[in-house]
């Protein structure tokens, strides 16, 4: 196999912390000054932290997310965006069942959850209850999910410090609006969120002859030694070289994706945008917001209708942790557009995981 996902998660997450330590179990954890943590969130630079048993993110946008699981198919996630306007959420869940209630208990006391709706997943704990329990969740000694018939522990070890981070680089600390080191500050005190980055997608245009199924390799990119080196990689089965995938971006530039491996829940293609015909190929930059870009995608496909690359880089075939990114054609080149990651296959769905880079 070519590539693992495992790389791409390592590259973004470790990037994002800016080569910062993450903390042993169980030792205690000294939050970054505030006038770093302030200055590394009004740069829009996303940036992740571990904290003992707790891991936590801020993307460009400033949005923040701390999250531990029970290794046995439980989570609980705590995020919150940035500026003065902003409230914390709380969910969690038990992945390992579906259909049935369940309850948080923090050392020993029960606390009320909202149900997911039908087509939803995660309970949540109700808005007016969230800045007594994140309190609890700070001190708390056990933190358990219990459902019928079954019960975990999420570690508590980590989640003050994973907060008081997250306030410090938020620019909460001393404010009515901090997760857990509140003061008399007003909420007008807390910095505005960071400006996203706008993107404006290229025109849409014809796709007669291209698309992802019965695409022919043009020759000129048939004779690239990466192209070749893919090819044998993929020579074992006919239906995954056959998978090659195709696009107009504009009247004299296309993209083609050529497969380079594949496995049991994950396929890799490269990327090339090149001149009518296939000529002229050279890589597609793909940025990530670890700042370290690839001509590669994991799972990846054009939708020629938001002129977009999207890809799903799976850590495990029930899809549950790994890297998820969209990047945008403009006209002149891709930009990435939308990236989120989850490193612990703890049952977390996509739309659950913290992001690391949004754009407007």
């Amino acid at each position: 196999m070519k590539l693992i996902w495992t790389a791409a998660i390592a590259a973004a997450l470790a990037a994002c912390s800016g080569d910062k330590p993450a903390a042993a179990a169980g030792e205690p954890v000294e939050a970054a000054p505030a006038t770093q943590a302030a200055a590394a969130a009004a740069s829009g630079r996303p940036e992740s932290r571990a904290f003992s048993d707790w891991k936590a993110v801020c993307d460009n946008g400033g949005r923040c997310m701390t999250w531990s699981g029970m290794g046995t198919g439980g989570w609980l996630a705590i995020w919150l965006d940035a500026g003065p306007d902003a409230r914390p959420e709380i969910a969690m869940d038990l992945s390992a069942i579906s259909g049935v209630p369940i309850r948080l208990v923090i050392d020993g006391r029960p606390q009320d959850l909202t149900a997911p709706a039908a087509d939803e997943v995660g309970f949540r704990v109700p808005a007016a209850d969230v800045p007594a329990t994140l309190a609890r969740l700070a001190s708390a000694r056990e933190i358990k999910l219990v459902a019928p018939e079954m019960d975990g522990e999420i570690p508590s070890a980590g989640a003050s410090a994973a907060m008081l981070w997250i306030d410090e680089r938020q620019g909460r600390l001393g404010t009515t609006t901090a997760l857990i080191r509140k003061g008399d500050r007003p909420a007008s005190a807390v910095p505005a969120a960071p400006a996203l980055p706008a993107v404006v997608a290229a025109p849409a245009i014809s796709q007669s002859g291209f698309g992802d199924e019965g695409q022919t390799l043009p020759a000129a990119l048939e004779a690239l030694p990466a192209v070749k080196a893919c090819r044998a990689e993929t020579s074992f089965n006919a239906d995954i070289s056959k998978a090659v995938m195709s696009a107009r971006l504009d009247a004299s530039t296309e993209l083609w994706a050529v497969p380079c491996f594949a496995g049991a829940y994950n396929m890799g293609h490269d990327w090339y945008v090149t001149g009518p015909g296939g000529r002229d190929p050279r890589a597609a930059t793909l940025p990530s917001a670890s700042g370290e870009p690839s001509s590669g995608t994991v799972n990846g496909g054009y939708d020629p209708g938001t002129r977009t690359i999207s890809a799903f880089s799976k850590g495990r075939g029930l899809g549950d942790c790994g890297v998820a990114s969209t990047w945008t054609w403009t006209g002149r080149t891709f930009v990435l557009t939308e990236e989120s990651s989850m490193e612990d296959c703890e049952g977390v769905p996509a739309d659950f995981w913290p992001t690391t880079w949004r754009t407007r």
